[in-house]
C-alpha cells in the first residue's frame, strides 16, 4: 500500500500544482494541465539515477517556504474575508456539521484525510533526521500553517462560493500569484521526491528479507548510504503515475484514490503498532488497550469514509497493493520452498569425510569460492559438482551471503570464518553478514576481506592448539569485552585484533564476554604454541597464499525449482509460471554478488517440491 501511496503522491501533487495555470489563463485546456503534469512527471523519474545528493539542500529552505507561505496567505485571508471562521475549532459545529450534512457529511471524511497525506511517509526522513527535529518541524511549522491554510480558505469560500474548485489557488492575492505558483511547483516536486525515496527504500529493505525480486540497487551518494536508486522500479513507478495521471485527468479521483492508500496505511501502521507494543515493548495492558481503542477509533471513522469512495478511484491503491502483494508472495514462497530443499538435501561430513583428502578428484592449484545460501552443512551443489567433474582446487571455501534484519553490521563483524573437515582437507566456510542498509562492495574488496578473515582465523586457531579435524569458529565477528590491536609477523602480514581467549573441555573457542571466561582466563604469557604449530600457521598461511596467487574461481549455483506432478493448481501456477517468470526477468545472484563473470563457473541442477 506504501508503494501505491509512493505512484499516487506524485500524481497528484504535480496535477495539483500545475492545475494553477488554467485558473488565471482560462484559455488553457484541461488537456494541456495534464500534459504539461506528465511531462514533469518524466522529467523528474528521469533524473533519479543522478541522485539528489546536490540538490537536497534545497529541499528544506523549499519546504519551509512554502509551508510559510500558506500560513500568510491563511492569515490574511481570514482578517481579508471572514474572521469568524476560527469557531469551526469548536466541537459544537463539527456535531452541526454532522447532524446536517448526514451521509454526505460522513462521506467528506474521505477528502479531509487529503489534508494529511505524507504523514503516512514520515519513516523515509528518518534516515535524514532524528525524530525529534521532526517532531518539533511538525508541531510547531507544519500543523499550524496548515490550519491557517485551510481556515483562510474557508474564509474566502465564505464570500467567494463559486470559486470551490481549486480554491487556493483562487484565493491567493494577485500581486504575488505566479511566485506562490512556482513555489507550490517546487514543493510538489520535493514531496513526490520523498515518496519516491520511500519507495526505493521499502523495496529495499523487503529485497533484503527476501520478500521481493531481485533487483540492482545503486547507490547514488558517496557520503550518504540511504540515497539509492532501483531502476526498475523507478521506471514501473513513473508509468504507473503516468496512467494514472493520463486515466483519471481530474483530481478528485485521484484524490479518493490517495486517501484511501493514506487511511488504510495508517491503520496498518497501527495494528502493527500495536503488535510492537505487546511483543517488543511489553507495555501495560491498559496502555495497549487506551492506545488501541483511541486510534481505532479515529482511523476507523475516517476508513468508514473511504470505503464509500472505492467506485470512485479509492479501487487504484486497492489493485496496486494487490499485484504487489502476489508478486512478493511468489516470491517470498518459492524462495523459501528453494532453501528449504536446500537445507534437507545436504550432504552430510561422513560422506565428504569418507571421499579423503583429495574428496576422490584431483586437487588442482587454485581457490574455489563456492556460493551457497547455507549458512550450515555442505550443499547439495557441491556434491553435484564433483560427482560430475574430475578435478576440484586446492582450496574451497563455501561463501554464504546473509542480510539479516538489523540496520548495519559493523564491519569488525562481518565475516565468520570456520573450518570444514580436517585440515588436509583445506576446506572452510565463510558467512558475510549485511545489514538492510549495508553496501555488497565490488568482487575486489569483498575478496581481500575475506581472505583477511580467512587468515586471521587460521592464527587464532594455531593460538588455541585445536585437535585436528574439528570444526573451530572463528572470533571474527563476535563481541569481546577486552580486545587489543596488534600485528604479527607473518607470512600473510594482515592486521588482527588479539581478543581474550577461553578454552572449554571440546577446545573450542568463546569471546573473552561469556560466563566461561571466569577461571579460564589465556594470557599471552600463557598461550606458548610450539615450534610444530608456528610451522604449520606459516605452512598453510603460505600454502592458502601460493593458491590466491594462481587464481580464484567463483562457482555459483542454480538451482531450478518445479512443481511435483501431484501439486496442486495454484501451487503449479505459484511455482512454474510466476515465481520461474520472476527469477527470469529479475537479476542472477552473480550481479547481486558482485561475482566476476570472467571467473564465474555456474551449476545447475533440478529439484521438484
Amino acid at each position: 500500500m506504501v508503494i501505491g501511496d509512493g505512484i499516487l503522491t506524485p500524481a497528484i501533487s504535480v496535477l495539483s500544482a500545475v492545475s494553477g495555470i488554467n485558473v488565471r489563463r482560462s484559455e488553457i485546456s484541461n488537456d494541456v494541465v495534464v500534459f504539461v503534469a506528465v511531462v514533469m512527471l518524466v522529467l523528474l523519474f528521469t533524473v533519479q539515477h543522478h541522485g539528489t545528493d546536490k540538490v537536497v539542500w534545497l529541499f528544506a529552505p523549499v519546504v519551509l517556504l512554502w509551508f510559510l507561505l500558506i500560513g500568510g496567505i491563511g492569515l490574511f485571508n481570514i482578517w481579508k474575508y471572514d474572521r469568524t471562521v476560527l469557531k469551526a475549532f469548536s466541537p459544537m459545529y463539527v456535531y452541526r456539521f454532522f447532524k446536517r450534512g448526514g451521509k454526505d457529511g460522513w462521506t467528506s471524511l474521505g477528502g479531509i484525510m487529503l489534508t494529511i497525506t505524507g504523514t503516512e511517509a514520515l519513516f523515509a526522513d528518518l534516515s535524514h533526521f532524528p525524530v525529534l527535529s521532526i517532531q518539533i518541524a511538525f508541531t510547531s511549522v507544519v500543523f499550524p500553517c496548515l490550519l491557517l491554510a485551510y481556515c483562510g480558505q474557508a474564509a474566502y469560500l465564505m464570500k467567494n462560493s463559486d470559486n470551490v474548485f481549486n480554491a487556493f489557488y483562487h484565493s491567493i492575492p494577485d500581486s504575488i500569484y505566479w511566485p506562490v505558483f512556482i513555489v507550490a511547483t517546487a514543493a510538489a516536486v520535493v514531496a513526490s521526491q520523498s515518496t519516491i525515496t520511500a519507495t526505493f527504500s521499502l523495496i529495499k529493505q523487503a529485497l533484503a528479507l527476501g520478500c521481493f525480486p531481485r533487483v540492482k540497487v545503486v547507490h547514488t551518494s558517496k557520503k550518504y548510504r540511504h540515497h539509492i536508486y532501483i531502476p526498475e522500479v523507478n521506471w514501473l513507478v513513473m508509468i504507473l503515475c503516468i496512467v494514472v495521471t493520463a486515466g483519471f485527468k481530474n483530481q478528485n479521483q485521484i484524490g479518493n484514490a490517495s486517501g484511501t492508500a493514506v487511511c488504510i496505511v495508517m491503520l496498518v501502521t497501527t495494528l502493527l503498532m500495536i503488535l510492537v507494543m505487546i511483543l517488543v515493548w511489553r507495555c501495560h495492558l491498559i496502555l495497549v488497550l487506551l492506545f488501541t481503542g483511541l486510534s481505532l477509533l479515529i482511523e476507523g471513522t475516517y476508513f468508514s469514509a473511504v470505503l464509500l469512495k472505492v467506485n470512485q478511484g479509492g479501487w487504484v491503491p486497492l489493485v496496486i497493493s494487490a499485484a504487489f502483494f502476489i508478486v512478493m508472495y511468489a516470491w517470498h514462497y518459492g524462495t523459501v520452498k528453494r532453501y528449504e530443499i536446500e537445507v534437507h538435501s545436504k550432504v552430510s561430513m561422513a560422506w565428504i569425510l569418507g571421499l579423503g583428502p583429495s574428496l576422490g578428484l584431483v586437487r588442482v592449484p587454485g581457490i574455489g569460492l563456492v556460493y551457497t545460501e547455507l549458512a550450515s552443512g555442505v550443499p547439495r551443489i557441491f556434491s553435484h559438482l564433483i560427482t560430475n567433474l574430475p578435478a576440484i582446487h586446492n582450496v574451497v571455501v563455501f561463501v554464504c551471503v546473509k542480510y539479516l534484519p538489523v540496520y548495519t553490521v559493523q564491519e569488525e563483524e562481518r565475516f565468520l570464518v570456520k573450518r570444514i573437515g580436517p585440515k588436509n582437507f583445506h576446506m572452510f566456510r565463510c558467512v558475510a553478514r549485511y545489514g538492510y542498509k549495508d553496501i555488497h562492495t565490488k568482487d575486489d574488496d569483498f575478496e581481500k576481506k575475506l581472505f583477511a578473515s580467512l587468515f586471521l582465523f587460521l592464527r587464532l586457531e594455531s593460538l588455541a592448539e585445536p585437535s585436528s579435524g574439528s570444526d573451530i569458529s572463528s572470533l571474527l565477528g563476535q563481541q569481546t569485552r577486552q580486545s587489543r590491536s596488534s600485528t604479527f609477523n607473518s607470512v600473510s602480514n594482515i592486521p588482527y585484533s588479539t581478543a581474550d581467549l577461553s578454552i572449554q573441555s571440546n577446545d573450542s573457542i568463546v569471546p573473552g564476554g561469556s560466563p566461561l571466561h571466569e577461571n579460564n582466563t589465556l594470557t599471552s604469557s600463557d598461550i606458548q604454541p610450539s615450534c610444530q604449530v608456528v610451522e604449520d600457521e606459516i605452512d598453510e598461511t603460505e600454502f592458502l597464499n601460493n593458491c590466491r596467487d594462481v587464481g580464484v574461481v567463483h562457482i555459483l549455483g542454480n538451482t531450478v525449482v518445479r512443481a511435483s506432478r501431484n501439486s496442486n493448481f495454484w501451487k503449479r501456477i505459484t511455482i512454474d509460471y510466476l515465481y520461474a517468470f520472476l527469477r527470469k526477468i529479475c537479476w542472477g545472484n552473480s550481479v547481486m554478488l558482485n561475482v566476476p563473470h570472467e571467473s564465474l563457473l555456474n551449476v545447475g541442477q533440478v529439484f521438484y517440491v
